[in-house]
Order: structure tokens, then sequence, then C-alpha cells
């Protein structure tokens, strides 16, 4: 029997009952006789070892979010700071396929150092460049160093958080992330307007040294190798059953090393067999979730860019006539993304403890999916407010374009927030390969929309291509609802596929 179709033959009862990778258990209830309390498991088990990223104190595990969160910012800050080549938002996403396996390999700190020195030194680069074509070049080594901002950081930000604070650490980063594009291009057109195009080049060259001085004395090694403890270690398990977690649960009575500071500037020894870490991410183009958060965040993405690269032309032509103000068509962007922060780091853990204390501690991580609901609906509505605002282009206008940005962006924050989460959450171990897969298809479909996107419009308005785009964003959004019904079932069918 298929595992899919054992996983889809399963009565109600059963999937309840099971355990595959990403079931956990966060809270277990204790009756005394003053009444019940409930204790916070930890999830995923830490070790006795003071250098598991898992036992850090709080500051250091907060140096190392900001510092990711900063790279994050960075690296797209310095994309969008100038009208990026549509080629670069392709290299942004493909880089990952050496960052990834490399970080795998020989861990996040190196992999993030090289990627925030080649990115520094690639600013430079754009600040000296004598000609387009060495620009150009120098771009394009921008966005390969950038591109690790959007695998390796994430994955380092859910490696140093338990599964209750992963939300709001991912709210974190993710403001960084979509604020990165929106401030540059805000940003961007005043200084280039004020004290010319290389001192966007500069302001750049001081954050991404700023994002590789952090990274080489703040971000210490996250990739740890620990002993897995089942979270159900009291419960008995089917071990005849696929896709049941099985059980390891030892007492640790080694002695460790004090983590100094000293210490935890070092790196991780290289791990082997290279040839499986390159091809192993692929595979993770087989399992639904990651092809959800894929269909979320291309069509999030290409709505921005397009937003983003349509704006400020329909702005800076009559009626509005911007000017040089044409940039402030972002601050849309930047109200959505800001409530759309708040809302996800409000929303994303409470609901997952919460539906774990009805479940009897049970936490499944398509808990956290109808987070999504209310802003998909948002964005997908944002795509029709903006296309038919700039179809009909009058004196007030523009509000409506600033509402349909912000309608989107509001819809974007909650993909690193709650879907980058979802995969960490089924899928820990194999958490950076679905981000590869994730942002190269995600930097091939928004390529894609952005690319015929203004002859699109010369030819049929604006109306028609963001009615396009609603539509499929609607479908896309959609998809997340038989995720949240049969989700489970899926990790079942898939889970000899994400063993370790």
């Amino acid at each position: 029997m298929s595992a899919w179709k054992f996983a889809f033959a399963l009565s109600k009862a059963e999937v309840h009952e099971a355990k595959p990778p990403g079931t956990a258990f966060l809270i277990r209830e204790h009756e005394r006789n003053e009444g019940s309390s409930v204790e916070l498991i930890k999830v995923p088990h830490p070790s006795n070892d003071p250098a598991d990223p898992l036992n850090w104190p709080t500051w250091r595990k907060f140096a190392a979010l900001l510092v990711a969160s900063l790279f994050a910012f960075t690296g797209n800050f310095v994309s969008a700071s100038i009208a990026p080549a549509l080629e670069l938002l392709l290299f942004l996403g493909a880089s990952n396929i050496l960052w990834v396996p490399l970080s795998n390999i020989f861990g996040r700190r190196p992999v993030i150092l090289f990627a925030t020195l080649l990115m520094t030194f690639s600013t430079l680069w754009c600040g000296l460049a004598t000609s387009y074509n060495s620009l150009f070049a120098a771009r394009i080594f921008q966005a390969i160093g950038g591109g690790a901002s959007e695998t390796v950081a994430p994955t380092l930000v859910g490696e140093i958080f338990f599964m209750h604070e992963r939300g709001r650490a991912m709210a974190i980063y993710t403001i960084f992330l979509a604020g990165g594009p929106i401030i540059g291009g805000i940003a961007g057109g005043y200084i280039g307007f004020t004290l010319g195009l290389k001192y966007i080049f500069w302001v750049g060259l001081a954050l991404s040294g700023a994002c590789f001085l952090g990274t080489l004395f703040l971000v210490p090694e996250t990739l740890f190798d620990r002993k897995v403890v089942s979270p159900f270690a009291n419960e008995n398990l089917d071990d005849e059953k696929p896709g049941l977690t099985q059980i390891e649960n030892s007492q640790s009575t080694e002695t460790y090393e004090p983590y100094t500071y000293v210490r935890s500037l070092g790196f991780a020894s290289p791990r082997g067999d290279w040839l499986k870490k390159f091809l192993r991410p692929w595979r993770t183009a087989l399992l639904p979730g990651t092809w959800l958060v894929t269909l979320h965040y291309a069509g999030l993405v290409g709505g921005i860019i397009s937003v983003s690269t349509i704006g400020p032309q329909l702005v800076g032509a009559p009626p509005y006539l911007w000017g040089k103000n044409v940039g402030l068509i972002n601050v849309g962007g930047l109200i959505g993304s800001l409530i759309g922060a708040l809302y996800a780091y409000a929303a994303s853990d409470s609901r997952l403890k919460s539906t774990a204390k009805r479940e009897h501690g049970a936490a499944e991580p398509e808990s956290r999916l109808p987070t999504m609901f209310p802003t998909l609906a948002i964005a997908t509505c944002g795509f029709l407010v903006f296309g038919f605002c700039a179809d009909h282009p009058s004196k007030n206008a523009w509000v409506g374009l600033q509402v349909g940005y912000a309608m989107i962006a509001m819809g974007l924050m909650q993909v690193p927030s709650v879907g980058f989460n979802y995969l960490i959450d089924c899928y820990m171990h194999l958490a950076s390969d679905c981000f590869l897969i994730v942002t190269i298809l995600r930097a091939i479909i928004a390529f894609a929309w952005t690319f015929f996107i203004s002859g699109w419009i010369e030819k049929r308005g604006a109306a028609e291509p963001f009615g396009v785009f609603g539509m499929l964003m609607g479908i896309f959004s959609l998809l997340t609802v038989p995720m949240w019904l049969l989700g489970k079932r899926m990790r079942i069918a898939t889970a000899n596929m994400v063993q370790p």
C-alpha cells in the first residue's frame, strides 16, 4: 500500500492519534488539590550542552536574531534603492543553490560571514564602478551575497528559538525583510536626487559592513546535532504504522565545556556527504507544504515588485505629478507591512498554544495556517483595488493606490512569519532545503509576472493584469484550506521522505 493511499485511508481518529514529523507535545496539564496547572514543554527538546543554541541566554538569541534581520533588510535595501534589473531577482534566488548546501556542510556562521562579506565588497564595487557593465556585474555579485538572507538567515532564526517562540521571532525577521525593499524604494530616490547616485551605494556599504561585523562578533554557529527526544515519550506508539515518530529518550551523563564568548566565535567541523547535501534540497519540491508557501510567496512578491515598479510611473504622470516624491508611493507598503507584522507577532504563537490546549497538549503545524486566512483575503483584494485605481486616475485616486499597496504588503508579511514557520515546524532539519526551493521558484514566478507587466498595462490598462494577478492570488490563497484540513495526512504520507 502506498504511503499516500495509507494516509488518506486512515479514519479521523487514527489521524488524530498519529504523530508524524511535525506533531509535537507542547502543553502538559497537572492536576493538583488546588486545581490544575499548565506546563509549557520546550520543543525541540534541548540537549545538556551549553553550546546547543536552544540553551543560549536570551541576549545571545536576540543578538543573532537582530543581525539575521538586519541582513535580510540590507539585502533587499541595496537591491531596491536603485530600480533593480529583473535579472538580479533571479540571482537573488538562484544563489541559494550554493548557499543552502554549503550551510548544511560548513554551518550557518561561515556561510553568512562569506555572504555578507561578498555583499559588502560588491556594494563597494558598485560605488566605484565607472561603467554600466561594471556596475551591472557588481550588482549581480551583490544579489548573490544578499541571497543567503532569505534562506540561511531564517533557518538560523528557526534553530535558536523553541516552537512556541518562533512565530514572534519570525515576525521580527519578516518586518526587516519586507521593510528593506520598501524603505530602499523611498530612501533611494531622495538620496540619489539630493546627494547623487553613488551615495546610495555608500549607505548600502555601511549597512552591509554592519551585517558582516554583527555576524563576526554576535552570531555563533547554530547548526547543532542533538539527539532527538520524542515529545510523546510517555505515550504508546504503534511502530508498525508508517509515518509515526520513534522514541529515543536517554539521559546523557556527559560533561561539557563552558560555552564562553571566545568559543562562540569558532566554527563547526564540516559535515560529510557533500553530494547528498547538494542534491537533498530538490527532494523537498515533492513536499506539499513547500509548494503552498512557494505559491503564496511568489504571488505576493510578484505583486509587490509590480506595484513598486509601476507605482512611481503612475504618480509621476498626470494628474498626480509627484516629481521627486514618487518614492512615497511605498509609504502604503510600509504601513501595510507594519500592520501585518503586528498581527503576525500577536497571532501566530498564541493560536498555536491555544489550539494545543484544546487538543490536550498536542500541537500541529497546521494550527498556524488559519492565521493567514484574513490577510491573504485582504492581499487578494489589494490587487483589485490597486489595478482599478491605476486604471481610473483622478485627483485623489492615489489614496486607492496606497491602500491597495498596503493590503498586498500586509499579506506578504504572513509568508515568512507563518509560512516559513510552518515549514520549520513540519520539516525542522530540512527547513533550509525547503527555503531554497521556495526562493528559487518565487524568483522565477515573480520574474515572469514583472517581466510582462509594463507592456501589458500599456496595451490593456492596469485593471486587466492586476485583475488576473488577483485571481491567481485568490487561487493560491484557497489552497491553504485543504492544507489546513488535510496537512497532517500529507505529513503522514511523506514521513519517510523527511526522516533525518
